[in-house]
């Protein structure tokens, strides 16, 4: 059943044309995700299809009666409610059925209406609404509901925002860099939770883990063309490839037979019968498609790195806290050549402020950090650029510098530097006010590079960058030989650049877990095994100690005792499977269908173990009682 229709739609500013007469459906169920370079227009387009803004051609139409959310990167809130006064001042259809109900309570008399309220509240299963927004709410860190919204971060918003529009259950969800703001916890619970409901989603975002696991289309917007993809990422990286290739060929057969047609043109130049204007005309058309070239941006970056010494950074017994609150509580630490750190854990337990402690823009309570004399920092911040009124992007280079140094004696200027960070020469002398959010990030991780740093802290680098621009610092990063500390929730990211994590705790507590990413969510899978083992058996030992006093308080029949010690054994054996394949995706030989099918298998794993948990904590519930 198709929800909305976009037909033709265009958008441009001045001269600068983000995309023209572009179309697509978006029909019930699908869970859509659409690609593009920054500053092609990708918000323009969710601004369009949910209303925010105007098309300058073709139109948008949705199906009569639907409900439409958008939500979007900055969401606009009421900053004088407070949380739980958002989630109830919403247009949502459950509350106006409480409302009802409520009221029809209120008046016995009214059987019919009391009758036909009881109904609605039986339909639309408005009994559980309040556990149900508080779970959302917890789910996202957002448990003091009597919080105003006006002292909110940005961040907190965001999730304010995403938990209303997960509650209205809207027919069509429109998203703009949902993971954005979300720590790794929030974001492996917002997957499982689009993958495992009904709901049909159009999305922007570069999580390529979000993208394999939850999307089932991917739309790409790549030089005004529209490329539809019906499967997931990996699907999509495979079918890019297989186009590509069928261009590279159409590309050479149009060049060679350019060349035919320009010889011919070149014996008969005024030839006037209407077979020879037929073909003039077909010339035309011939040499467009052969000088057509596919602008495929790659950033090869070469900066010349400084000598690291055999001191580089040591943390010795560091403390710091915020009132009551404890950040790191005698922390040591010795950073060594070629360290690649990555840094997890919640919101608010300390992350940021640890990276402020290392490059010394943040006190310390107690202890001492200790930089070594050759140390250079290159620190990129969550606060992104700052630039001037009326300056423009070559400005912005050109303050650190005309030139700098590359690898073995050669040198690279503002200019060219810019160009292999993806901004032509036009695109150099636009003002900073102009760029997309994207393009600003670029151009902020531009200049913490050309510092020609030694020692790369990233903090959160992904938030808005196109998996372009992903693929191509990926690979810097990989090639890069000094220290690097990244924070970031994009999981792939992760997996792919770091060796060691350190996971933030809260209350001072910082673990060191030797492995990337996926390495982590193993161990902690097993970790969860062995506990409910634990409790298993200490379960079954007071049942065998204590049957004589329980009498007849046993609640469970033989049958459910029964399927909750085999629930134990299945729900153990599929985390054994989840562990063997989530170690799979490490192995960097994979091909593409072997992901694709690692992620099939990966998903329906996780939804068995998700039903069978749900049940055996069901049936624990009732034994404990």
């Amino acid at each position: 059943m198709n929800l909305l229709t976009v037909e033709n739609i265009s958008k441009s500013y001045g001269e600068l044309v983000l995309f023209s007469n572009i179309s697509f459906g978006i029909n019930k169920d699908q869970k859509i995700a659409l690609i593009a370079k920054n500053g092609s227009g990708k918000t323009s387009i969710l601004n369009i299809i949910s209303g925010k803004d105007t098309t300058e051609t073709g139109q948008v139409t949705s199906r009569k009666g639907i409900k439409i959310a958008f939500l979007e990167q900055e969401p606009n809130l009421n900053p004088d409610l407070t949380i739980e006064e958002t989630i109830f001042s919403t247009d949502n259809e459950v509350l106006k059925i409480i409302t009802a109900y409520e009221k029809a309570v209120q008046n016995p008399d009214e059987e019919e209406q009391y009758q036909k309220a009881f109904e609605a509240m039986e339909r639309h299963n408005a009994w559980d609404f309040e556990t149900r927004y508080k779970q959302i709410l917890f789910k996202l860190n957002l448990e003091k509901l009597d919080v105003k919204v006006g002292t909110l971060s940005g961040g907190q918003k965001k999730r304010l925002a995403l938990a209303n529009a997960l509650l209205n259950k809207p027919d069509l969800l429109i998203l703009d860099e949902p993971t954005n703001h979300l720590d790794l916890e929030m974001i492996e619970w917002l997957e499982a939770y689009f993958t495992k409901e009904n709901i049909t989603l159009f999305m922007v975002t570069h999580d390529r883990y979000f993208l394999e696991r939850v999307c089932n289309e991917i739309i790409e917007l790549d030089n005004n063309q529209l490329y539809s993809y019906k499967g997931n990422y990996s699907y999509y990286l495979r079918e890019k490839e297989a186009r590509m290739e069928r261009e590279a060929v159409e590309q050479h057969k149009s060049k060679l037979l350019f060349k035919k047609e320009l010889d011919w043109m070149r014996r008969q130049p005024k030839a006037r019968t209407t077979k020879s204007k037929s073909r003039i005309d077909d010339f035309k058309e011939i040499k467009h498609k052969a000088h057509q070239r596919r602008i495929e941006h790659q950033v090869q970056l070469e900066l010349n790195m400084e000598r690291l010494g055999s001191k580089i950074l040591e943390l010795h017994n560091i403390s710091k806290s915020f009132d009551d609150k404890t950040i790191l509580e005698k922390f040591d630490y010795n950073f060594t050549k070629g360290e690649r750190l990555g840094i997890i854990g919640q919101n608010g337990t300390g992350k940021s402020t640890f990276l402020n402690i290392i490059t010394q823009k943040e006190t310390v309570d107690g202890g001492k950090v200790v930089v070594g004399d050759t140390l250079k920092f290159g620190y990129y911040t969550q606060k992104g650029i700052h630039s001037k009124e009326g300056q423009k992007v070559i400005d912005v280079i050109r303050e650190f510098g005309d030139y700098i140094p590359l690898k073995k004696g050669r040198q690279i200027s503002a200019q060219q530097l810019l160009e292999r960070f993806l901004f032509d020469r036009k695109k150099q002398y636009d003002f900073v006010e102009k760029l997309s959010g994207g393009e600003r990030k670029r151009l902020y991780l531009c200049t913490v590079l050309i510092q020609n740093p030694n020692f790369l802290i990233l903090d959160e680098p992904t938030n808005d960058l196109d998996i372009v621009t992903l693929n191509v610092l990926e690979s810097f990063l990989l090639d890069f030989p000094g220290c690097l500390i990244v924070v970031s929730h994009d999981r792939y990211f992760m997996d792919k650049i770091v060796d060691h994590l350190f996971i933030f705790r809260g209350n001072g507590i910082i673990e060191d877990f030797p492995g990337n990413y996926s390495d982590y969510r193993a161990y902690e899978s097993s970790k969860v095994i062995a506990d409910r083992e634990a409790k298993s058996n200490n379960t079954e030992k007071a049942e065998k100690t204590n049957w004589k006093e329980k009498g007849n308080s046993q609640k469970l029949s033989y049958s459910e005792q029964k399927e909750h010690k085999q629930l134990e054994k299945e729900i153990q054996k599929l985390e054994e499977k989840k562990g063997v394949l989530q170690n799979k995706f490490t192995d960097p030989n994979l091909s593409v269908e072997e992901i694709t099918q690692l992620s099939i298998g990966l998903k329906e794993i996780s939804n068995s173990i998700e039903t069978k948990t749900e049940r055996w904590f069901e049936l624990s519930a009732i034994l404990e009682g």
